[in-house]
């Protein structure tokens, strides 16, 4: 028997200003047939589950179609009529199926369809018939609708974050659509969309007050009938009816008992939502308590989070930094410029005046204008080798150039936004961790898989930013009312 493998991933942050385009799903991954198995039979991402996992079995992969780009701006209407074109051209051209696997990310939006992932999953239901079992993935900062639970037999979402069991839920997706198609169960779902948004600075899937909430979910898989359940932590940077949080429950043929479970677990968060309001820490308070602290003390800069569409250049840390001469302390700018900039002087050359960051907008500082000298040059490529947030195994900054202010900060400039998800990207460039007293990750939950075993102290800084931690910050026009914490809920 044949199973299908399709994905459309993008998490779509409506809050800023450079839409997402076709190039950007070209710079990541953009395949088709027999050229996405070798991207991703060595990943820990879910695609390289489903391979796993139809590989224990007498199912045949039929690798279809996978887009993939790093989080940013809204996608254009024309980039995703062109994906999806070639996306249905492809699943044509597969021949006969038995069953598909597919992997939205479940945050996705376009400037044609909101719902974009509802969207694309409806056209590909309507495509292979209402008979064809359709098991999803998805991953925990998704904005699920009912469009999506509806086009599909069975979803099952990241219960990490950082995203380490990505790998383990494409297996579990795989092992599921095998029980599926031998008879053995008959999957029904349904999902219960909590009138809550789970700060995301609460969303540390290990600490409290999450873990107690996986706590209640995992108890429940206990029970008789039930095949999967999900808990959906939300993306609150995509301004949509669906943001928020909410449950999904898979049970075997039984839409009342999935039904009643899903509701269950969302009376737990509705019960307990004071407790997923942010804890905010201000950028001076941050520094303050990083002196006292063993170093090196990781600084998460939750307004440009890179995982979450943002520039990947915001300064106001680093502004603060300057302005207290110190401490020792590391960051990471995406700014070509001044990346070309050092790399054209060249290794132990003093650059006068050098502006870093701000570069994108105004929202994330001004550039940090410093007397700089160039450490070190680099190609930018990267590997690594442990499961990390994402799951990517290869990463390429672009040129890349470390320099070293007069006041302790160095900085790594690149040519291309690249999420803080591995050491690799400092050790790759002779930086050590150690030699510093704050490390300046841009993230807020995903760094942590890659950096705890490193720091053994972390602050999350309330920083200004497209991904501001602070979700009274955005002017929402889309989102559901009520919805807890911006209104009171019963």
């Amino acid at each position: 028997m044949r199973v299908g493998i399709l994905a459309l991933q993008h998490e779509s942050n409506t809050f800023i200003r450079t839409a997402t385009t076709l190039a950007d799903f070209e710079y990541d991954v953009l395949a088709t047939g027999d050229k996405i198995y070798p991207i991703f039979k060595s990943s820990a991402h879910e695609i390289g589950g489903f391979f796993a996992g139809l590989t224990e079995t007498e199912l045949e992969a039929v690798p279809i179609f996978v887009a993939r780009a790093l989080p940013g701006g809204t996608i254009t209407a024309e980039t995703v009529d062109t994906l999806i074109n070639r996306m249905l051209a492809a699943l044509k051209e597969a021949g006969p199926l038995d069953g598909l696997l597919v992997a939205p990310h479940g945050a996705g939006v376009s400037e044609s369809e909101r719902d974009l992932d509802g969207y694309w999953l409806s056209l590909v239901r309507d495509a292979v018939g209402p008979d064809l079992p359709i098991i999803c993935t998805l991953d925990a900062h998704a904005n699920v609708s009912q469009k999506m639970i509806d086009a599909c037999n069975a979803t099952i979402v990241y219960r990490t974050n950082p995203h380490i069991d990505q790998k383990d839920r494409g297996i579990e997706a795989a092992r599921l659509m095998d029980r599926t198609l031998k008879g053995e169960v008959k999957p029904t779902q349904a999902a219960c969309f909590v009138p809550v948004a789970i700060n995301i600075e609460r969303q540390h899937t290990s600490s409290e007050p999450c873990d107690s909430l996986y706590y209640v979910a995992n108890k429940m898989l206990q029970t008789p009938g039930v095949l999967s359940n999900s808990i959906i932590l939300g993306f609150p940077y995509a301004d949509v009816e669906e943001m928020g949080s909410g449950f999904i429950v898979v049970t075997d043929d039984n839409p009342a008992q999935a039904r009643e479970l899903a509701d269950e677990l969302g009376q737990t968060l509705i019960n307990r939502r004071d407790e997923f309001k942010a804890h905010l820490i201000g950028i001076e308070d941050a520094l303050d308590r990083a002196e006292q602290m063993e170093g090196p003390v990781c600084f998460l800069d939750m307004g440009d989070n890179i995982g979450g569409g943002s520039p990947a250049d915001g300064t106001t840390i680093l502004h603060a930094i300057k302005a207290r001469r110190g401490p020792t302390s590391f960051a990471c700018l995406y700014d070509p410029e001044a990346a070309q900039a050092a790399i054209a002087a060249g290794p132990g050359i003093h650059l006068p005046e050098l502006a870093m960051g701000g570069k994108t907008d105004d929202l994330h500082g001004a550039p940090l204008v410093a007397n700089v000298t160039v450490i070190s040059v680099h190609d930018g490529d990267f590997t690594e080798a442990e499961v990390r947030h994402g799951g990517k195994t290869e990463f390429h900054m672009g040129p890349t150039a470390v320099v070293q202010t007069d006041f302790g900060l160095t900085i790594m400039l690149n040519s291309h936004r690249t999420p803080p998800f591995s050491l690799g990207q400092l050790t790759s460039c002779n930086i050590h961790p150690g030699d510093y007293q704050i490390l300046v990750a841009k993230g807020v939950q995903a760094p942590l898989a890659a950096y705890r075993p490193v720091c053994p102290n972390l602050i999350r800084v309330n920083t200004p930013g497209v991904t501001s931690a602070d979700m009274e910050h955005f002017d929402y026009q889309y989102r559901r009312k009520p919805l807890f914490p911006f209104e009171p809920i019963n």
